[in-house]
């Protein structure tokens, strides 16, 4: 054994991609509608990334957060200017990292130490972050557990107290099947913590940089949180996370208080900065080839339901999700499963065309037939 086990892995090995390709070793050809768990935001080895890092790679490789490079203010400049509300960013490796860093900056602004968290909701691996997951399988793999969390249903109201530090979710549950809430519940949220003088977190590791068809969901419905974290498509696979923070909380941030020895570095920063410049023309895209997506997805006998916003999409089936997951990967297609049975997700690269809708399409109809013929796909 060379790797320690983690995922399961899909009976393919890969060798290279292009926009929303991939291809394996023995030279087939993959219609991507995973993305890597939905990092790959502006496809596979967009140009105008590569260029950027390839530059950044022979300029300088890297140099920590102890001196500064103009680069860094840059691309810190370029993301807030889409986040409106915010003041400033904290930057790191991971979404679970990310979220680590938010629950402490909660704890600490409030002085208080209890955080509320949804059923359903994925936030990481780490300790903070398994413990703020509302998925039990997870936590109970990690145990013990970092006290002080309770959780309500998705969806539902929670009621806080003088001791509630802060109320995280992910504003589109993909774990959970991609499930969301309806405006009135974000609006009501929002006026309960503060009013409770409570940290409302939304956790867009995967609902941020324009996967649901704004740069964040974090503004939709008028709602903006205190903390918002991202991770995954902000750096098209370079590894990159950051916290965006409001003012109040960033004012009273000192020195010493946070960092992260490669976060924020020259080639995770000009990433970055490429793939913001990219996915801020692909965002209608994401709004149009998304409601096509869905649309036609519920036409396909076999689906049940259609979830979630823009390109972060989960199908719900009649059929066993694992073997529909393997008949779409022997005709050419990467689709991902959910911890919801009988729910397969769809988080392509930004830069899905209707004519890969139009394929996929045709391709779920053929799989859907072929696995219910097949029966249900033998666990590994």
């Amino acid at each position: 054994m060379t790797l320690l086990k983690t995922f399961k892995t899909l009976p393919l090995e890969l060798a290279r991609g292009e926009d929303v390709w991939v291809w394996d070793t023995a030279g087939r050809k993959y219609l991507d509608l995973y993305a890597g768990h939905a990092v790959c935001s502006t496809g596979h080895c967009h140009p105008h990334v590569v260029k950027a890092v390839q530059e950044q790679v022979g300029r300088l490789i890297f140099y920590s957060n102890v001196a500064a490079l103009p680069l860094r203010n840059q691309a810190a400049a370029l993301l807030l200017k889409h986040a409106v509300g915010f003041a400033a960013a904290l930057f790191a490796n991971s979404g679970a990292e990310a979220n680590e860093n938010a629950l402490k900056m909660a704890r600490r602004h409030t002085g208080r130490h209890e955080v509320v968290a949804m059923i359903g909701g994925f936030h990481g691996r780490t300790a903070g972050a398994i413990s703020a997951t509302g998925i039990e399988k997870y936590r109970k793999q990690s145990e013990p557990l970092v006290p002080g969390v309770s959780f309500v249903p998705f969806g539902e109201i929670p009621a806080l107290t003088e001791k509630t530090a802060a109320v995280i979710l992910e504003p589109v549950q993909s774990m959970a099947g991609c499930r969301t809430a309806p405006a009135e519940y974000f609006q009501r949220l929002r006026e309960l913590c503060t009013k409770n003088g409570t940290v409302l977190i939304y956790d867009e590791v995967q609902t941020g940089i324009g996967r649901t068809g704004t740069m964040f969901f974090a503004g939709r419905h008028g709602v903006i949180p205190d903390l918002v974290t991202l991770a995954k498509g902000i750096g098209s696979g370079i590894p990159l996370s950051a916290v965006l923070v409001s003012g109040p909380i960033a004012e009273r941030v000192q020195y010493g208080e946070y960092g992260a020895t490669f976060g924020a570095g020259p080639v995770a920063m000009a990433a970055m900065k490429a793939t913001l410049e990219v996915v801020e023309g692909l965002l209608p895209n994401v709004v149009e080839v998304g409601r096509t997506l869905a649309k036609c997805s519920e036409r396909v006998p076999g689906v049940l339901e259609v979830r979630g916003l823009g390109l972060l999409l989960g199908l719900k089936l009649e059929g066993d999700a694992p073997a529909v997951q393997k008949a779409l990967l022997d005709r050419g297609v990467i689709v991902g499963t959910a911890d919801e049975p009988g729910v397969i997700r769809l988080l392509p690269p930004l830069t899905l065309s209707h004519v890969h809708v139009d394929s996929f399409v045709k391709t779920l109809a053929d799989a859907l037939k072929a696995s219910a013929a097949a029966g249900p796909a033998t666990p590994k």
